[in-house]
């Protein structure tokens, strides 16, 4: 059963540097260890069974519909969740700047550290998804390390903590498990993420609220807990041809978001809470989806009516390329290829880079592509705005996220929600740790903006 351990605080063990004064200050606090979860899903009451039967269905109909083109899609989406995660950990980069930094493999720091989530994403997804394979501790370690190279590979050896106004477990929001229970837990949370019997969005909501709960790792645990949601939905079947960016809903309400995963931490957790919530979030994902692939779809039909308009202006012929034609060729993977260079479309298409070079000339004098220059003033390379645009259409309504002791040793990950004074109480006194005088409370469902992209 869930329960709490108390521990010691020592800063002067821990080397006291140069925390401030109430950060010295030794004492007693509480590390939260989850009960184990098992192969089974939870028994659930009719609300939430209900909202995780009508968030598959909607999850279902959203893969079907987008269909073969998500093939096509996915990258976008994965770029859009993985910025949308980003956001939740605070770190804050447009698509079109993600967009060039990964053309160009150079760029700042958070674009690269987003593309490295980008990439370890389409990795999850492709090595973790196979429902044949049995998943380990050592899978999970893999895929944090590839989120987060920094620290060193593995699952932590020490106390850490989410949130609190200083750097002390007296004064965290939420303490996660000692260090010495963090390697069964993972063990357990790793057959359970490799069971697929059940309803996906149950087993990806436990899953993805137990792993951050044990926070196994010093960085990169809101980052990789959102990529075993993919990795659940995938294995399940639940999702087949495109990745659903759930982050994008998550971003967009981050206080309902960690007031849930709170909600899943109560003795005994508020479960059915966690699972609603989660459903709602995957619901509007889905439907974001949809309209990101319909917007797409009219976009490419937009700029392909623009060429053929601008060659008639210029009198070729024919106005309309050649299905071959490496012009068109580039027209046609612009969602997927937002940011091109003579190098990079020549590469691709077995072209010289002169031709490649005429190519992006001609779709940039259409307003097609927007020429992107240094600070010395010398092309560097060619940009669909208008596609990266329905990037940041998707991303409109995350203007949130929180920083925890990402600043200073340990790094953790998202913050714990704030305490919220409105709904019904998530803890009573006989199960919240002495010295706790807090009563947090849920918020109802995740929302994401206006609900659309």
């Amino acid at each position: 059963m869930a329960h709490y351990v108390e521990r010691f605080w020592n800063p002067n063990e821990a080397g006291a540097g140069n925390l401030g004064r109430r950060d010295r200050k030794p004492g007693r606090y509480h590390a939260f260890v989850p009960d184990e979860l098992g192969t089974a899903l939870p028994d659930l009451g009719n609300e939430a069974r209900r909202a995780a039967e009508a968030a598959l269905q909607t999850l279902s109909r959203a893969d079907e519909r987008i269909g073969v083109r998500g093939k096509f899609l996915s990258h976008l989406l994965i770029r859009s969740e993985s910025i949308s995660s980003s956001w939740i950990e605070g770190n804050r980069v447009t698509p079109k700047k993600l967009a060039i930094a990964e053309a160009l493999q150079h760029g700042p720091r958070v674009a690269l550290d987003v593309i490295a989530n980008v990439r370890a994403t389409e990795r999850a997804i492709e090595l973790l998804a196979d429902r044949d394979r049995e998943i380990a501790l050592a899978d999970i370690e893999d895929l944090q390390h590839l989120i987060e190279p920094g620290p060193e590979r593995g699952i932590r050896k020490e106390q850490n903590w989410v949130g609190g106004p200083g750097w002390s477990p007296l004064r965290a929001d939420f303490v996660p498990p000692p260090e010495d229970d963090v390697r069964r837990l993972v063990d357990d949370l790793a057959q359970f993420i490799t069971e697929t019997e059940g309803n996906p969005i149950v087993r990806a909501a436990i899953a993805h609220a137990q792993f951050e709960t044990i926070h196994p790792f010093i960085d990169g645990n809101g980052r990789t807990g959102r990529a075993l949601i993919h990795t659940v939905l995938s294995r399940t079947d639940a999702l087949r041809n495109v990745l659903i960016p759930i982050s994008t809903v998550f971003a967009g309400d981050t206080d309902a978001y960690l007031a849930g995963l709170t909600a899943y931490r109560q003795i005994p957790p508020y479960t059915d809470d966690w699972i609603i919530g989660f459903s709602l979030a995957v619901e509007r994902a889905a439907a974001n989806a949809v309209r990101l692939a319909e917007r797409v779809e009219q976009m490419d039909a937009t700029v392909l009516d623009r060429l053929i308009e601008h060659r008639a202006r210029q009198g070729l012929n024919p106005a309309r390329p050649r299905s071959d034609a490496l012009v068109l060729r580039a027209l046609e993977h612009l969602a997927s290829e937002p940011v091109l260079t003579a190098e990079s479309l020549a590469s691709r298409w077995n072209a010289s880079p002169a031709a490649a070079h005429r190519a992006l000339t001609e779709l940039a004098q259409a307003g097609i592509l927007a020429r992107t220059k240094d600070q010395k003033g010398r092309l560097v390379c060619f940009t669909a705005d208008q596609h990266l645009a329905l990037v940041t259409l998707t991303e409109r309504s995350n203007r949130a996220g929180g920083v925890d002791t990402v600043s200073r040793k340990p790094r953790l990950g998202p913050d714990a929600p704030p305490v919220q004074r409105a709904g019904r109480p998530l803890t009573s006194s006989a199960h919240r740790p002495p010295g706790n005088d807090e009563n947090p409370r849920i918020i109802g469902g995740f929302h994401g903006g206006d609900g659309g992209i």
